[in-house]
């Protein structure tokens, strides 16, 4: 069963504007929390998460980790061969096993496969094992308060004091230190908003009950629009020529489109045409690993938005199902650390926001790499090189 009505109607209150806001971020903390408490009250929150919100206060120690991401740093290569281990691979297939028929009543309900529910149980937080230990509303908290993100924290805000004055969290609740909750890490407001009771025990718990982790994160995979029956991705071979500036995650083609310019399935067999589209994704450029994604795969995106977090999640979910480690290929050597700080600054000059200059390879600085590509003449692959970077 999902979360009480009761619950439900007060989060709806909440999306909707408050008579009195808090500043968005920013300023005096007292202040700003007074605004806070001010719109908590509005959405019906009561003595409970009001008292566990005038505790609240700011954790240095959560603003220090948002600042130092480097994991991102790393290609997709380095971090799905870190993430995607032998515990990981065993203790999927052995959880996929033991709870077979509650993923078949997820997938039965929702339309979502199992490994790929799985595969983001096992990445986020080894199937339970290391939920996080930092005070959830004081790290939401921080992060609301702070200017760098508000727009994806404080809305985070009145839904965890809701469920604190529900009493379906404590107010002392620990988890990730960007304020996610629970097994698969879920974020209060999908938490309050679809939460699902798998065991039937008239709880949901996110941080004890496989049963109600394995539902609740079907419920939220479907409800950001993943498409019933349709596959996420598919590791494909390519060949040494090819319209490259076609390339991509959002330029969707035809099946037959890729095979006709050479595409074939990663055994070298022709790809069969499924009636759907999808984008040649090169993660290493044109001589690295290949992938075809579909619509679905765009639902990760909504998970995470870092493009390798997101291709090594779908890439362990089709290990999970059966399909073998990918190919690496033979990829250019790319850009890292300090020369990739070089590129994007040389970019910048260049009159590109790549959105910010941080040794990551994020979307703006991929598109920004495509374009210098096609002016220089060079395969488009967003894959910046040695090469690229002394053309420039």
């Amino acid at each position: 069963m999902g979360l009480p009505t009761g619950t439900l109607a007060a989060f709806l209150m909440l999306m909707s504007p408050a008579p009195v806001l808090a500043q968005e971020c920013g300023g005096d903390f007292a202040a700003w929390r007074d605004g806070v408490k001010a719109e908590a009250i509005a959405a019906g929150v009561g003595e409970t998460g009001l008292a566990a919100l005038s505790r609240a206060s700011i954790d240095q120690k959560v603003l220090d980790r948002d600042r130092a991401q480097g994991v991102f740093n790393q290609t997709f290569a380095e971090f799905s061969g870190r993430m995607i281990n032998d515990y990981r691979l065993k203790n999927g297939a052995a959880n996929l096993k033991k709870y077979a028929d509650v993923f078949a009543r997820a997938e039965q309900e929702f339309g979502v496969p199992g490994p790929v529910i799985a595969a983001f149980w096992a990445l986020e937080t080894d199937f339970g094992a290391v939920q996080g230990d930092f005070n959830t509303l004081n790290a939401v908290t921080t992060l609301a308060h702070d200017c760098r993100r508000p727009e994806l924290f404080r809305p985070q805000l009145v839904p965890l004091l809701t469920l604190i004055d529900r009493g379906i969290l404590p107010a002392d609740t620990k988890g990730a230190w960007a304020g996610e909750i629970g097994q698969t890490q879920i974020l209060p407001s999908d938490y309050l908003l679809r939460g699902i009771d798998g065991d039937g025990d008239g709880v949901v718990d996110l941080r004890g009950s496989a049963p109600d982790v394995i539902m609740t994160t079907a419920n939220k995979i479907q409800h950001r629009g993943w498409k019933r029956g349709e596959p996420w991705m598919q590791e494909v071979s390519v060949p040494e020529a090819m319209p490259w500036d076609q390339t991509g995650r959002t330029n969707k083609l035809p099946l037959s489109k890729w095979a006709e310019w050479g595409v074939t399935n990663r055994d070298g067999s022709p790809l069969a045409d499924n009636g759907l589209q999808a984008g040649l994704v090169l993660p290493m450029g044109h001589k690295g690993p290949a992938f075809l994604t579909y619509d679905n795969y765009d639902i990760y995106l909504q998970w995470n938005q870092s493009f390798i977090y997101t291709l090594t999640a779908a890439h362990l979910a089709a290990r999970l199902a059966g399909d073998p480690q990918f190919e690496r290929r033979n990829p250019e050597e790319g850009l890292v650390g300090e020369s990739m700080k070089l590129l994007q600054q040389k970019l910048v000059d260049r009159g590109y926001d790549v959105g910010g200059i941080d040794g990551i390879l994020g979307t703006n600085t991929r598109e920004a790499v495509r374009q210098e590509q096609a002016r220089l003449g060079l395969p488009v692959d967003g894959w910046p090189t040695p090469a690229l970077l002394a053309n420039l």
